[in-house]
C-alpha cells in the first residue's frame, strides 16, 4: 500500500513537473517570437516602402534589387537578438526547433522565389504574405497565442488583394498594400505580444 501511495506521488510530482517546464517553454517561446515578429515586420515594412519610393521616383524595376536588403538587415539583427538570448539561461526543446524549421523552410523558399521573381515575373508580393500568414498561423497555434492566429489568418485573406492589384495591372499600389498587411499580420500582434510577456498574463 505504501509502495502504491509513492508511486503515485511521484507520477504527480512527475506531471507537476512537465506542466512546469511546458509552461516556461511556452513563456520562452512568446517572449522570442514577439520580437522576431517585430525585427521581420518593421524590416519588411522599411524595405517595401524604400522599394516603392525608388521605384515610383526612377520609373525602374532595377530597383527591386533593394529587397536583399531584407534578409541583410533583418537577418543579422535576428542573429544577433538571438546570441543575446542565449546568454540567458534556456533550454531549447522540441517545440523550439519546430517552429524554427518551420519559418527556415519558409523563409528559404520565399526567398528564392524572390530572386527568381525578379527575372521571371510572377505574383511574388502575394505568395510572400500567404507563406507568411501560414507561418504566423501555424506559430500561434504552437505556442497558442490567438491574436497570432487571427492576424496569420488575416494575412492569408488580405493575400488575395495583392493577387486582384496584379491582375488589374496596378502592380505599383501593391508595395503599400504589401506594407500594410505586414503591419497588421506582424507589428501589431508581435507587440501585443510581447507586452503580454511583460505584463505575464499570457
Amino acid at each position: 500500500m505504501e509502495e502504491m501511495q509513492d508511486r503515485q506521488l511521484n507520477e504527480k510530482e512527475s506531471l507537476v513537473l512537465i506542466a512546469s517546464m511546458i509552461r516556461n517553454t511556452k513563456r520562452k517561446m512568446e517572449e522570442g517570437s514577439g520580437t522576431m515578429f517585430l525585427i521581420w515586420g518593421y524590416m519588411t515594412i522599411f524595405v517595401t516602402l524604400l522599394v516603392w519610393g525608388t521605384v515610383l521616383y526612377t520609373k525602374s524595376y532595377y530597383w527591386q534589387w533593394l529587397w536583399l536588403l531584407l534578409p541583410a538587415g533583418a537577418g543579422t539583427i535576428s542573429i544577433l537578438y538571438n546570441r543575446r538570448r542565449k546568454k540567458t539561461p534556456y533550454v531549447t526543446t522540441y517545440i523550439d526547433k519546430v517552429i524554427g524549421y518551420i519559418w527556415s523552410v519558409l523563409g528559404i523558399t520565399g526567398f528564392l522565389l524572390s530572386m527568381v521573381s525578379i527575372i521571371y515575373y510572377f505574383p511574388i508580393l502575394f505568395i510572400i504574405v500567404l507563406m507568411m500568414g501560414i507561418g504566423t498561423t501555424l506559430t500561434g497555434l504552437v505556442i497558442e497565442f490567438r491574436p497570432l492566429v487571427i492576424s496569420g489568418a488575416l494575412g492569408m485573406t488580405l493575400s488575395i488583394v495583392l493577387l486582384l492589384l496584379d491582375y488589374m495591372n496596378l502592380r505599383i499600389l501593391s508595395f503599400p498594400a504589401f506594407a500594410a498587411i505586414f503591419f497588421l499580420m506582424m507589428v501589431i500582434p508581435g507587440h501585443y505580444l510581447n507586452y503580454k510577456v511583460r505584463s505575464k498574463n499570457v
